[in-house]
């Protein structure tokens, strides 16, 4: 569950600010004020400052027909597809793909990330070459409204957040349509079923089928 475990931080300009941390999601709180002050010392040679707070990769693809609020930075060879709409606090690396009707809110993507097709990631973390399948997204606010708290087993971790969507680690590959539920966090190269609801913790190096049926790699 912690940050170093989760996520090369090589991988990301946030690193700065994710290194601070135990956990990731103690980030979350930072990400708006990290982006402004990033984005300032960004080379003008490489970035275009388009809009008040956005940042944006002279060599990223941007689609028409999307919507980018600030604060924002889009790294180099990031594609933005037609229907994105990017509600601000967002960090999107390098080479990743936002797609068409995926929305992006208090969200850091480390470098590789594809979240490509109807895709909602909200006070989240994408590690390096996370993929979210088709129409799979975090939900970020219980639905008791209370505030968060990560399971993992019989440990209890309260985040101290009303908002906390998910900690998805390096190359986790999220199956299509599936829900991650406020506070799951996914050890790095895991697989998540498709269609799959989860919570909690998942393991490392495993495949989610179900809530129960977790199985490591190794035994496969």
């Amino acid at each position: 569950m912690r940050t170093r475990e989760l996520f090369d931080l090589t991988h990301t300009a946030a690193a700065p600010l994710l290194e601070k941390t135990e956990y990731p999601w103690e980030a979350l709180a930072g990400i708006g004020e990290f982006i402004l002050a990033l984005g300032k010392s960004l080379p003008v040679e490489e970035y275009d400052h388009l809009a008040e707070d956005v940042w944006i990769a002279k060599d990223a693809k941007i689609y028409p027909n999307n919507y980018i609020a600030g604060p924002c930075v889009i790294g180099h060879g990031t594609e933005v597809r037609p229907g994105a709409f990017i509600r601000g606090n967002a960090l999107v690396g390098d080479t990743c793909v936002v797609g068409n009707s995926t929305e992006l809110k208090n969200v850091i993507l480390f470098d590789n990330v594809q979240v490509p097709h109807y895709n909602y990631v909200g006070d989240s973390i994408l590690g390096y070459k996370a993929h979210m399948g088709a129409g799979s997204i975090t939900s970020n606010v219980k639905s008791d409204k209370q505030l968060v708290v990560i399971h993992n087993g019989k440990e209890d971790i309260p985040t101290g957040r009303k908002k906390v969507g998910a900690m998805v680690g390096d190359r986790v590959e999220v199956g299509c349509g599936s829900v991650l539920n406020p506070g799951t966090v996914i050890g790095r190269d895991s697989n998540i079923y498709p269609l799959s609801s989860v919570r909690g913790v998942v393991p490392a190096d495993s495949i989610f089928k179900a809530q129960n049926n977790v199985v490591p790699k190794t035994l496969l």
